[in-house]
């Protein structure tokens, strides 16, 4: 085991952190909709002319009230992901001090983060431009010594989400959407005969103004111009702030490569891992050389740098010796990989505990996945159930590959 395991705990915080952020900008979508079905209630008594020009002026002002939501949820996504992106950097500057020796903890570079980065992260379409991404020994030639470090602008131009578009597309996007969509959902309900209340109801299902519980809690009350919306904001947020908080360590890292050479891709341990990130879990790339999260919208995957203690000449501290990371059974190993969890009997489990385990996550496919482990070992025949795009194989290519389980 090489790494600390605060390096664990952080990933968990991440994701809740990006529930907090979500939340804040789902309820300021969901009061702007809501407003909209509350006026939609009480033009049910008007007369036809009437009725038709105060819809139109509720979809006029839903629509400019959709575009401030998509800028002002820019603004706040970049002002909390460069704050993030100062916090990531300088927790996971401490965790490599930690592991040191008290005298040698000065040895750890630092990075500095351009106050531009976030801003660029957000609103800066890279095919818009011609950006070149300096590589690391040519920025420190042109811009500062080799021991100066940075997270600049131009490096968070260069991160996209995973369709490749930016964070302020993405938000209008949204907005232009579900105008459309609440749009049409009046327009389809007044032809069919339903009253305004009955179309109301089913645009915002049961959300009220300051609805309360989790941010996911807050999606499924909602209907249908509200539920689907809310879990793109969720996914939206949270790939970015992965994004963010991963490329912040990263660059710590490899400011850092006279302690750590390589890093470790770590998924979370719960049956809602994505196959492509069941397959990464555990192994190990050099840095700028492998796979970094997010690999899909909502992942929630992370990467911990790989510390060798015995190439530095000190023993591992108890941080990592005794270092666990979080799973849905409880604490496990740290280096544990989703493979092993898949496998192996948590504490106080039985043998149709861990089959039915298997089943949740794999389906019909756990027994390949059985034979493959006893063949190959759990963690390799995680990967040996997902094609090269990161997909899962199917079960005729199975059984065309290894033949009837």
């Amino acid at each position: 085991m090489t790494t600390p395991s605060a390096l664990y705990r952080n990933a968990i915080d991440l994701n809740r952190y990006s529930n907090s952020v979500a939340k804040r900008i789902v309820s300021a979508y969901n009061d702007i909709i809501i407003d909209a079905a509350n006026q939609l209630r009480v033009i049910n008594d008007l007369t036809a002319p009437a009725k038709a020009a105060r819809l139109r002026g509720i979809l006029a002002q839903l629509k400019d009230s959709l575009a401030t939501w998509a800028g002002d949820s820019t603004v706040t996504t970049a002002s909390e992901l460069q704050g993030l992106a100062e916090l990531q950097s300088e927790f996971v500057t401490e965790q490599l001090r930690k592991v040191l020796p008290v005298g040698a903890r000065d040895a750890v570079n630092t990075i500095e983060i351009s106050p531009q980065f976030a801003q660029s992260v957000v609103t800066t379409d890279p095919t818009q431009l011609n950006v070149v991404t300096l590589s690391d020994d040519l920025f420190k030639a042109a811009f500062g010594s080799p021991q100066t470090y940075s997270l600049t602008a131009a490096q968070g131009t260069a991160i996209t989400l995973p369709n490749g578009e930016v964070v302020n597309k993405a938000f209008r996007g949204i907005a232009e959407s579900q105008a459309e969509q609440f749009s049409q959902v009046v327009r389809n309900g007044l032809l069919t005969g339903e009253t305004t209340p009955d179309v109301a109801k089913r645009l915002i299902g049961r959300l009220e103004f300051g609805q309360v519980g989790s941010v996911r809690q807050i999606a499924l009350a909602g209907g249908q111009t509200t539920k689907a919306a809310n879990h793109q904001v969720i996914s939206l947020v949270r790939t970015s702030i992965n994004q963010v908080a991963n490329e912040a360590s990263q660059q710590v890292y490899e400011a850092n490569q006279d302690i750590t050479q390589k890093y470790r891709y770590v998924a979370t341990l719960d049956t809602r891992t994505s196959a492509i990130c069941r397959a990464l879990d555990g192994r190990e790339f050099e840095y700028g050389k492998g796979p970094k999260p997010p690999q899909h919208f909502g992942c929630r995957s992370t990467t911990v740098p790989v510390i060798n203690y015995q190439e530095l000449g000190f023993d591992a501290p108890p941080s990592v010796t005794k270092g666990k990371r979080a799973s849905m059974d409880g604490p496990v190993p740290a280096n544990t990989s989703y493979g092993q969890w898949l496998k192996d009997k948590m504490p106080g489990e039985t043998e149709a505990d861990v089959i039915r385990r298997q089943q949740e996550v794999l389906g019909s496919k756990a027994p390949y996945f059985r034979r493959l482990a006893d063949q190959h070992g759990a963690r390799d025949a995680i990967a040996k159930l997902v094609r090269d795009d990161g997909s899962e194989l199917t079960l005729d290519q199975l059984r065309s590959r290894y033949g009837k389980a």
